[in-house]
């Protein structure tokens, strides 16, 4: 090979990849010149002023690791044991033996699928995992990184406003077979924000355990629903009849704590000696992948909930955000209806948490970016968290806009 020549590149054939459907609008909207331009498309939860807060709770616990943190080495693989120890609390209560229940610390909610993804593939393979239609877009992604084969239930009605209860019975009753995992929401679903009642979940429930389906539960809003204790309903549920579940949950929304990345993986099994060995595993894979988790985000939450006060702090907090919501969802359908064509989005006012699928088609979802700056998803989800009180009239005066024409 000359001076001059270039060595034959090992990548010349490698692909662009497709922009992320959300991240994507985010960079759309950053780009957007318009001051009056909303962006309703990234889950984040935003107070009156557009921001996403930090809590006060938040603030106080760290405070107080600033002044008392000993040391910035290693967590164990498995996290921080007092987190460990609230996450249990917190997703199981004292409705099993806390020896059953195997709980590893992960990079926020998507770090737990996607371990939970490696153990079914290590440890449980051959095995489908059945997923609602729709569900959120990563869903699929973190399954197929990780090899496992996926089939689809349906969940939302033909409406697109209500819960196909029947269908997804009769998928998961008809279609899947014993050993087959299921991909349940516990609540606020997204992206619909369509939740089955509590009599609902004990139906979906029991064809789980008659088919001998393994449980995986993605716990990433809890309290956004209807309360802590409250939003457990489907957790309670699967566990009156099933001995073996897996929970996914994340504290970036009812934490606040979005870019400190705090999740975990709960795993319960039929006994201790079980668990152990689960535990053991997903160890296991946690070595071969991060490592071990950050230190400072389960800091915080381990701080806030050893102290009572904190704690309470915590708790008013986020009632406020989840009332917020509610509030947000009632605004916007009583100024829908004052826009004068009498649009009726009532059907929001039965879902929960911080998404809701609108109605609006494609073309409507584009021409509310092209022409109002007001950026969606495609698929019609709305982010209503990212709603604004003092801007609602212009919100639904571009949705009115785009119906009509």
């Amino acid at each position: 090979m000359t001076a001059t020549s270039k060595p034959s590149s090992r990548f010349i054939g490698i692909t662009t990849a497709p922009p992320d459907a959300i991240l994507g609008l985010t960079e759309a909207f950053a780009a957007d010149t318009n001051p009056q331009k909303m962006n309703l498309s990234v889950g984040v939860y935003k107070d009156a002023s557009g921001q996403t807060p930090v809590l006060k709770c938040v603030k106080a616990a760290e405070k107080w690791l600033v002044e008392n943190e000993k040391t910035k080495g290693y967590l164990p693989i498995d996290g921080q044991a007092d987190y460990r120890r609230h996450v249990r609390n917190l997703i199981f209560g004292d409705c099993v033996e806390s020896d059953r229940v195997s709980v590893v610390q992960t990079p926020g909610g998507t770090g737990a699928l996607r371990v939970a993804a490696g153990f079914l593939n290590s440890q449980l393979a051959p095995i489908r995992v059945w997923i609602s239609t729709p569900t959120w877009a990563n869903h699929n992604a973190v399954f197929t990184s990780e090899h496992v084969p996926q089939e689809a239930y349906r969940y939302l009605a033909d409406d697109k406003k209500s819960f196909d209860l029947d269908g997804m019975i009769d998928d998961l009753t008809n279609n899947t077979r014993p050993g087959d995992a299921v991909l349940l929401h516990a609540c606020c679903h997204n992206p619909t924000g369509v939740d089955p009642t509590a009599e609902q979940w004990d139906q979906i429930a029991s064809v789980v355990a008659e088919k001998r389906l393994l449980p995986i539960i993605d716990f990433a809003y809890q309290g956004f629903g209807n309360g802590l204790a409250e939003d457990t309903v489907a957790v309670r549920a699967i566990l009156k009849v099933c001995d073996e579940a897996i929970v996914c949950s994340s504290f970036s929304k009812n934490f606040g704590l979005y870019s400190e990345r705090v999740g975990a993986i709960s795993i319960l099994s039929g006994d201790a000696e079980m668990a152990g060995a689960v535990q053991s595993q997903l160890k296991t894979l946690v070595r071969s992948n991060y490592s071990n988790p950050p230190r400072h985000g389960a800091a915080v939450v381990a701080t806030i909930l050893d102290d009572a006060d904190l704690t309470q702090m915590w708790h008013d907090e986020l009632t406020e955000m989840r009332t917020r919501i509610k509030r947000l969802r009632q605004q916007f359908v009583e100024t829908m209806k004052k826009t004068g064509k009498g649009h009726d989005f009532g059907f929001l006012l039965d879902q929960n948490g911080m998404f809701s699928f609108s109605g609006l088609n494609k073309m409507q979802v584009d021409e509310l970016k092209n022409k109002h700056s007001i950026y969606i998803v495609g698929s019609g989800r709305i982010n209503v968290a990212g709603m604004s009180e003092d801007r609602m009239d212009q919100l639904c005066a571009a949705i009115a806009d785009v119906i009509e024409n």
